[in-house]
This record gives C-alpha cells, structure tokens and sequence, in this order.
C-alpha cells in the first residue's frame, strides 16, 4: 500500500527529560498546563514542571478525567480563550493528552465543541500543545489522534487532525515509579492492543511493519511475564518506549487496519466507565474469535513468531487462547457483566450505540456490522 509518513513531534526521552520543555516552549508563550486528578503533586512531576517553566507565564488547569468527557474540557477551553493562552502543556497519561488536543481544537472554534467528535467541524487550526507522558499507553504523546467523552450522551468518539499533533513530547521513564498498579497492567495491555489492531489482519508482505509489529508484541510479552521487576528502569524505559512506538504512525503505515475491537470497547466505556484498557481484554478474544476465518493466516504467522507456537491446524484457535492467557496472567478480564443490567439488555444497549454512531461496517474488511458485533458481544458478555 502506498503511504506517505512523517511525525513532526520532537522526542525528549529520558531521565530528568522535562527539564527541556524550559527551551521547546516559546518563551514568549502565555502556557495553560492541563493534567488530572493531582497525582503529579505527589511524585514530583509538578515540581519539576514549575521549575521548567520558571521563565514563563503560565497557569494550570487540573481535573481531567481518565476517559475525559466535553463537560470537563469545556472549562478548559473557556480559559484558554479568556485568558488569551497561546501554548497548551498536557501533563499525564493519554486521556490528558486526548482531552488537551480537544481543548486545543476546540479553543480555535467558535461553535458547539462536540460537532468536533461530531464531524460537524473540521480542524485546521488548534493551539500549539506539547506534553509530558506520566504514563505510558497510548501513545497519544506523539500522534494525531484524541478520544473523548460526552457524559450526557454516553458517547465516546474519536478525532483526528495534523493541527493538534503535540510539538514535543516528554518521556521520562522515573514517573512510572509512583503509578498504581492497575494503571501500569493498563498500559501493556492498550499498547498490546494498539498494535493487533494493525497487524492482526491478512497478510501484506510489507516485512517492514509486520516484524517491528511482532518485536513490539514481544517486548509486551516479555514485560508482561516480568511483571514483578516492573521497579527496574529498564522495564519502565522499554514499556515508555514500546507503547510510544505502538501508536505513532509508523507501524501502520502502508498496512491494513482493524480497530473493530476499540469502537466496540469504547461502547463499553461510555456506559460502564470500564477502564479503556479493559474494555478492549474484554472484546478482542470474543473477536478474533468470531474473525477467525479472514484472520487465520495472521493469526498463525503471531503464533509462531510471537508466542513460539508449535505448527498445527489448531495454531489460529492457539494464538487466541495464548492472547487471553496474557490477559488473564496480568489480572485482566476478559469477558464482562454489566451491573443492574441483564446480558441481553446490556448487548443490545451496545449495539444500539454502535448503530447511533455509525459504527455499522467494522474491521479491515468493513464486514463487522451489527449483527455481528451482536454475536461478538453475547461471547465477550456473561
């Protein structure tokens, strides 16, 4: 497939990493940080990101959520226009720097900011955001893509621009330190995914994406099963590194995509607020499952060059069974009951959402409608 790549975003990877944002933002900029629940008061980030921006004016913006909805960030873009800011610093994980490229988009349109997720707008123009990674996931830092909530609706869409690619992107691996457990199994099973979603598919020939596909899928593996040394800064540095590559546009140039099991999951999200991560765990098995005719041979070519598994005519099943083990060996779940509400009533409230949004030609083929998404979601639901 053709392609044309480029990623404009400047990489500070490293320890003590952020003191560079002292020099990557104007110095003449008025900057608005943006970040979440305070953590970043408790391990030191904010410290250090007060000292980098010692030369600047600058204010902050805190109380993004971890699936950040319009409600939230609407506030935010009210003083990013009041307050004439003319640089945005995304201080956290991926739903901080989904939500900073929302506010980004949004502070450059005068009109309802959801026709943004609503294609109602196209951005052009946002402003100039970079951001400091607390927790490696998504590899938000440094593409063009956000994912964001409209609590009132139960919606979560997704948007894409080159407007609001962040210009630089911190990567300091130390401040994985002080992140809650949950959050870092998260992180290896979101960047696990990122990567299926465009390689799990039909084969390209392009030897390029799909080996560095499966290196990263083994690096995930191998941090997976190394679970317990996660205190250790090559863990943390190669789990920083790994979800970065993941989603930075590299790896899908020039290959088919999927990305039928995240609209899905995202359903799951917008009315459960499950976890992102877990979302995706608790739809991919019963997926790939279902995809399994159209998805054998790569299915296969994972199974042995990613887990090692042995030639057999039982190898595509194996590969699956062998995803949802990993799963499972983290703690993750991979299937899900939804409270107060029985296992129909919750798929067809799934579906329902996916036929509002349009979401009814999934997968690489575009064969994953309705009724399939249905029987993919009475396996993955109990």
């Amino acid at each position: 497939m053709n392609f044309t790549y480029v990623n404009p975003t400047v990489v500070h990877f490293g320890q003590g990493q952020i003191s560079a944002i002292a020099t990557a933002i104007p110095a003449n900029s008025k900057v608005l940080v943006i970040y979440g629940g305070g953590s970043i008061k408790r391990n030191g980030v904010y410290e250090q990101v007060s000292a980098a921006l010692g030369d600047h004016k600058w204010l902050e913006f805190s109380g993004v959520e971890p699936n950040p909805t319009r409600e939230t960030l609407d506030k935010a873009v009210a003083i990013v226009k009041e307050q004439s800011v003319d640089f945005i610093l995304a201080v956290g994980g991926g739903s901080v720097i989904d939500g900073s490229k929302f506010v980004a988009a949004a502070s450059k349109y005068d009109g309802d900011s959801w026709d943004i997720m609503s294609e109602g707008h196209c951005v052009t123009e946002a402003t100039p955001l970079g951001a400091i990674l607390t927790l490696p996931a998504t590899g938000s830092e440094s593409n063009s893509g956000a994912v964001i909530t409209y609590a009132a609706e139960q919606s979560k869409l997704c948007f894409m621009s080159s407007a609001v690619q962040p210009k630089f992107a911190v990567l300091d691996p130390d401040v994985i330190k002080s992140l809650p457990e949950h959050q870092v199994i998260n992180g290896v099973v979101d960047a696990w995914v990122h990567i299926c979603e465009q390689y799990i598919t039909y084969p390209t020939g392009n030897m390029v994406q799909e080996g560095y596909a499966e290196t990263l899928l083994k690096n995930l593996l191998v941090l997976g099963q190394q679970f317990e040394k996660r205190d250790c800064d090559h863990w943390r540095a190669n789990l920083m590194w790994t979800a970065n590559q993941a989603l930075n546009g590299m790896l899908g140039s020039g290959v088919p995509h999927d990305w039928a099991t995240h609209m899905i999951g995202h359903e799951i999200t917008a009315i459960w607020n499950v976890d992102h991560a877990r979302s995706l765990a608790i739809v991919q098995p019963s997926l790939l499952r279902n995809q399994i005719d159209v998805k054998r041979s790569k299915l296969e070519q994972m199974g042995r060059n990613v887990f090692g598994l042995a030639e057999s005519d039982e190898l595509a099943s194996q590969t699956i069974d062998a995803i949802e083990h990993f799963y499972r060996s983290l703690g993750v779940e991979t299937t899900f009951s939804a409270a107060e509400m029985g296992k129909q009533q919750a798929v067809e409230a799934i579906v329902s959402k996916l036929e509002k949004h349009n979401m009814t030609a999934l997968g690489e083929h575009e064969a994953i409608n309705l009724d399939v998404s249905r029987c993919i979601l009475d396996n993955a639901f109990i």
